[in-house]
């Protein structure tokens, strides 16, 4: 697509990752091919092979606290040569497990380190083609949890919902499990079963659910005009066929011109940044769509395209508990310059920006590097943006086809 820079792409995973990935939840991700951290890493240990490189060769770096890196190297070869089972042993594994926790003492969740199959598979990912259950998963308050399960995908067909909590899976209880660790639990070959022992929220029931795998494609963008004139989006979130699918989503618009547009982005896991600006400045003229904020002192605006071609229509935008990152980037713009209003609930709260690092041997880092602040500068990580028409969709709604949420968003574009 020739918005994006190739050497340089932005986007909007958790984390994360439509097959479970929380590790996409990605608004906002710089991928970068070159740099001075793969540099810097290039250097040091790395296992190619069979034999380990660099070893002790630690360096000139001066460090501001006492470190001495040869109790790595003492652990290491106190494991290779006291380990009961050590003729098993891994030493990429063992590196590789090392890097994990690495990233994972920062206790961040966003900030990963993937070897290279989950990097390939977070890659897959992001073109929006995979095989898995077709769900968003990440870490809150501590407890694994389904971000976003996706429409018509094995996971929503077995009954996954938003926001349910998972405590097993296969029966492996899921306490200080990473989300990488359960991403490849959870993925598999399609015709496979996987089961996820959860709890739904806001229930206290436990249940076993089987979830036989599929090949999840994605068309991220669908619409339809209902009979009473409203025009209604769902984009199920923000990949690399999402641009496309709105463009034409907007001359349709402009061709029938409806009395009003819903833009559903329930359950929208995020993506691109790139497009969720493009889609923002349908509504934006040359206004500031989101900040990026890596201290007090340093920030960066993205501003609006120009086009505004939606830009006198009556809008409304849906939103819930799995709306995040590049949903959470195009509902707090268009809230804060008036050109929709927000139903539902309070999304997720991902506003942080990763960058990504392809290293040497194929695998890549993800750092958090920044926040994303709405136009009127309120923090969007941790906290979310707030509807300004607050409307549950409970699980009695879900199970008997009710949608609350849309008949408010109907009722108030008719009324106007």
């Amino acid at each position: 697509m020739s918005m994006f820079n190739q050497k340089s792409k932005r986007v909007g995973k958790a984390i994360f990752v439509l097959v479970a990935m929380a590790c996409v939840f990605s608004a906002g991700m710089l991928f970068s091919n070159k740099g001075e951290l793969m540099t810097n890493l290039s250097s040091k240990q790395v296992e190619y092979t069979g034999q380990v490189l660099n070893k002790y060769n630690i360096g000139s770096k001066n460090y501001n606290q006492d470190i001495d890196f040869n109790l790595f190297w003492q652990v290491w070869d106190l494991l290779q040569r006291e380990y009961v089972n050590r003729n098993e042993l891994n030493e990429k594994d063992m590196f590789y497990g090392a890097l994990m926790g690495l990233t994972a003492s920062l206790e961040d969740p966003y900030t990963v380190f993937m070897d290279p199959k989950i990097a390939d598979d977070f890659d897959d990912d992001l073109a929006g083609t995979f095989e898995g259950i077709g769900a968003e998963i990440g870490i809150k308050n501590n407890v694994l949890t389904i971000i976003a399960p996706l429409d018509g995908m094995p996971a929503q067909k077995a009954g996954i919902l938003s926001g349910d909590k998972i405590y097993a899976i296969d029966g492996e209880i899921t306490a200080d499990i990473t989300v990488n660790e359960a991403v490849k639990k959870i993925k598999g070959p399609r015709g496979t079963k996987v089961v996820l022992t959860i709890v739904h929220d806001g229930s206290e029931i436990v249940e076993d659910i089987t979830i036989t795998r599929n090949v999840i494609q994605v068309e991220s963008v669908k619409t339809f005009t209902r009979e009473d004139g409203l025009f209604v989006v769902k984009i199920t979130n923000f990949n690399g066929d999402t641009y496309r699918g709105f463009n034409r989503a907007v001359m349709e618009i402009l061709n029938v011109n409806p009395v009003g547009i819903i833009v559903d982005l329930r359950n929208n896991p995020g993506g691109y940044l790139d497009t969720a600006i493009e889609l923002a400045s349908e509504w934006i003229e040359e206004s500031v769509v989101v900040t990026e904020r890596f201290s007090e002192e340093n920030k960066n605006d993205y501003l609006a395209r120009g086009r505004a071609r939606l830009k006198d229509y009556p809008t409304v935008v849906l939103v819930n508990g799995g709306s995040a990152s590049a949903s959470e980037i195009v509902a707090g713009a268009l809230g804060d310059y008036d050109k929709a209003t927000i139903i539902g609930k309070t999304t997720f709260g991902k506003g942080s920006v990763q960058t990504l690092e392809e290293l040497v041997d194929g695998s890549s880092l993800k750092i958090t590097v920044a926040e994303w602040l709405t136009p009127n500068g309120d923090c969007i990580n941790k906290i979310g943006i707030a509807p300004d028409i607050e409307v549950d969709l409970t699980i009695d709604d879900y199970n008997n086809d009710k949608d609350p949420q849309m008949d408010k968003a109907i009722e108030m574009l008719l009324n106007e």
